[in-house]
């Protein structure tokens, strides 16, 4: 065939008439199939789905615990002006020697007197049993607590990360010593806050003087390893032996929790209501998406909300650091060893993805256990729940929380209020405001909720995890 005819049939082609109706037009007059409308933000919220939730009929749960006599066992903030960080005075307060000290000018000046130093990585910074005279103040880094084994062989007993102290019982106590060998796992940039700076100043501030004298003047307490008061108890004894008095005392001033609150305003224009509910009602989806942004606010809340969230109410003492940064075996199940019936772990995804790495380099299979239908990846038994509200920093770390949950097992709980006017699930209500004079509906949506950590060992966090680290 010539070139000339193959053009010629392919112009036939082209002029021929439409023999059948197009699908553009078709569609106007079909009924197209339609989704809900999507969401990207809507996660599992294991969270919400596993937390207990108990009744808090007036909006204020109150957690009365054992008096305690532990104090100031906190975190210490700092902040850095280029390659010069400095101590936040007030933040001297969490030491326990400062806990009650008041005057702010005294605390300024200690803070000045405060000298910076850096520790390169595998540098010792104070040896187990020597004289303890001064105060360190960890600003960055990761510091090694090296004891001696039962065999004489080197034992690290715990890590120490940004915020933390040790050293500072010398302030009370002329003739204390270290117990432990602190040894720099890392770059370290510390604070030294040294007993003779604090003593000059004591000489000058009659405050400063007055209140190491009042700390060194109060009688030892009596104490159970938990910090809580004694309770005098004879046991074994035979004849008739005198059986000791006792009591139980109570916090003075328990902490209370109330309930917390997230609220929108949803508004919708009465024609679209009116005209535009087929196939689906506009209003009960506008709702809908609503309601689930609301629950995942409550969840990120429950997390990282500095009065009641989880990350930050945390006990200091229930706070470990990572042996090596990324998350191994061996954390989670340090993690799970300072508590009894732990119930579940919370993770960031990557984390979790983090521990799988370290898993695989030991040649380990971690389970999975059933959870409603879902098999959940677990370690030990417990289930490791992930939740992308839990931060990654830009230093790519995170946490890993391990909690026991359950009013009856001292745990973590959910403060909610079910019985509200015009409620739709569980403390959430959606109200009626009325029409506005542009013909616009108004729905109020509101969410109450808090949680409540009973007693300190119910929650640990396992910090600084790193999360990027590829062996």
């Amino acid at each position: 065939m010539s070139v000339g005819s193959v053009g010629e049939e392919t112009r036939s082609e082209q002029a021929s008439p439409q023999q059948s109706l197009g699908t553009a037009a078709a569609r106007n007059l079909a009924t197209t199939t339609k989704s809900v409308p999507q969401m990207q933000e809507i996660t599992s919220r294991w969270l919400l789905r596993t937390l207990p939730w108990v009744q808090v009929q007036g909006g204020t749960y109150r957690v009365n615990r054992r008096l305690s006599y532990s104090v100031g066992d906190g975190r210490v903030t700092f902040v850095q002006t280029g390659e010069r960080v400095a101590v936040i005075p007030n933040e001297l307060r969490e030491l326990p020697c400062l806990r009650t000290y008041e005057d702010d000018a005294a605390l300024t000046e200690l803070a000045q007197r405060c000298t910076q130093r850096e520790f390169a990585a595998g540098e010792v910074i104070v040896e187990a049993g020597g004289q303890a005279d001064r105060v360190f103040l960890l600003a960055h880094g990761r510091v090694e607590q090296v004891g001696t084994g039962p065999y004489g062989d080197e034992a690290v007993l715990g890590v120490l990360a940004d915020g933390a102290y040790f050293g500072d019982g010398c302030l009370a106590d002329r003739d204390a010593t270290w117990e432990w060998t602190a040894r720099a796992a890392t770059a370290c940039t510390v604070l030294e806050l040294t007993r003779a700076d604090v003593t000059n100043l004591a000489e000058r501030a009659e405050s400063l003087a007055g209140h190491l004298a009042a700390l060194a003047s109060l009688p030892h307490q009596r104490t159970n390893t938990h910090g809580e008061k004694a309770i005098d108890l004879s046991a074994g004894h035979v004849g008739e032996a005198v059986v000791p008095h006792t009591y139980v005392d109570y916090e003075a001033a328990p902490r209370e929790y109330e309930l917390s609150v997230a609220q929108t305003v949803l508004k919708v224009h009465s024609r679209v209501a009116d005209l535009y509910n087929q196939p689906m009602n506009q209003t009960e989806q506008q709702l809908r998406l609503t309601v689930e942004a609301l629950r995942e606010r409550q969840e990120h809340e429950l997390i990282n909300n500095k009065e009641f969230g989880l990350l930050a109410n945390c006990d200091y003492g229930q706070r470990l650091q990572p042996h090596d940064g990324a998350p191994s075996p061996d954390d989670m199940d340090e993690l799970l060893s300072r508590r009894r019936g732990s119930k579940m772990f919370l993770a960031h995804p990557r984390a979790i993805a983090a521990f799988g790495r370290e898993c695989n380099r030991r040649g380990l299979v971690p389970g999975s256990v059933d959870v409603a239908g879902h098999q959940i990846p677990a370690w030990r038994g417990v289930p490791i729940f992930p939740c992308s509200k839990i931060p990654v920093s830009d230093a790519r770390t995170t946490s890993i929380l391990c909690m026991r949950t359950g009013e009856d097992e001292q745990g973590v709980i959910g403060l909610h209020q079910t019985g509200l006017p015009d409620e739709i699930e569980p403390s959430l209500s959606v109200r009626f405001m009325g029409i506005d004079e542009q013909a616009i509906i108004s729905y109020l949506v509101t969410a109450y909720y808090s949680a409540a950590i009973l007693v300190p060992d119910a929650l640990g966090v396992l910090e600084n995890v790193e999360v990027s680290r590829w062996r």
